[in-house]
């Protein structure tokens, strides 16, 4: 049996890997958002380091997974450099309730003014991590986040980090064609699959960035997709189009996949869905025959991992 290409929503080492820890492009992100977390804290130079010293301990109070050590590493290495952590548990590893995480030891002033700062960011990204690696469990290789998130890439990196695919780190990273695109593309069609037809016939695959993706609103448009891509793929030798199925239930999905299959079509694109996807119905989305369910659930209105800080002594 062939082995199945990697999926091009996978692009999560682009931020993280377990050799090398964030990347460049990880470590920006932590630079912007980090620098608008302490200003909004009041905070506008590196702290002194007064006060006598202290240690305080991070506790976890439910289980979860632990993300977020980058960015509490990178506050303390340019805004409180007298204040040193130790970390029991780093980013990706599994914690039970009552764990230490880490030990915070420096300035008691400066400890105590970071502690906002560590645990939001702790408790933000270890609890969508945690909400990945529970949807991951069920349909693994298989849940991607969106563009919509809170913290951006640093959002996408505790997806990657709880299992789950990052999909398009940005905008431009990946070109996704959506109804509003067609809407204002080839005016002088009528239709909404004539458009995405007559696009998909003249885009340049060596323009569209990562990977090319068309969002489908009907069972028609999705297999039209289909048989023209895979016109240009026996010709052309191009990438696999993604198709989104947008806001199909999982009876429709699986009819579309299965008759992709019968038309010899389905080997030449990646079909996705999304909208309107619960938990509750996850293990129904993967077993219909997708290759990629995407949903802003897994980042956005999460609740965070509860943890808090003890001073040692109280």
């Amino acid at each position: 049996m062939a082995e199945t290409p990697p999926l091009p929503h996978d692009r999560g080492h682009e931020l993280w890997t377990m050799e090398d820890g964030p990347s460049r492009k990880l470590m920006a992100s932590i630079d912007r958002w980090v620098s608008a977390m302490v200003g909004d804290d009041g905070i506008d130079m590196p702290l002194s380091g007064a006060g006598p010293s202290i240690e305080a301990t991070v506790f976890a109070r439910q289980d979860g997974l632990v993300v977020g050590c980058a960015v509490v590493d990178y506050i303390l290495q340019i805004w409180a450099p007298s204040v040193r952590v130790s970390w029991f548990a780093g980013d990706g590893k599994r914690v039970s309730s009552g764990d230490e995480i880490a030990v915070f030891s420096g300035a008691r002033d400066d400890v105590l003014a970071v502690e906002r700062l560590a645990l939001n960011a702790l408790g933000q990204l270890s609890g969508i991590a945690s909400e990945a690696k529970r949807w991951s469990a069920i349909a693994p290789k298989q849940i991607a986040c969106t563009r919509k998130t809170v913290w951006g890439l640093l959002d996408k990196w505790a997806v990657h980090m709880g299992g789950g695919l990052t999909h398009r780190l940005s905008k431009d990273d990946a070109v996704m064609i959506k109804e509003n695109d067609l809407a204002s593309m080839h005016e002088e069609l009528e239709t909404h699959a004539e458009r995405l037809v007559t696009y998909l016939q003249q885009v340049d695959p060596s323009n569209v960035g990562a990977f090319l993706e068309v969002e489908t609103r009907t069972e028609k448009e999705a297999i039209m997709a289909a048989m023209v891509w895979s016109q240009r793929r026996s010709g052309e030798g191009v990438d696999r189009l993604v198709i989104m199925l947008d806001n199909f239930t999982p009876e429709q999905c699986k009819a579309i996949s299965e008759q992709m299959e019968e038309q010899g079509v389905r080997e030449h694109v990646v079909l996705e869905a999304s909208g309107g996807i619960v938990f509750d119905d996850l293990k129904s989305w993967h077993e219909c025959g997708l290759d990629v369910v995407s949903t802003s659930v897994i980042n956005r209105g999460v609740a965070p991992l509860d943890m808090s800080m003890l001073v040692k002594g109280l």
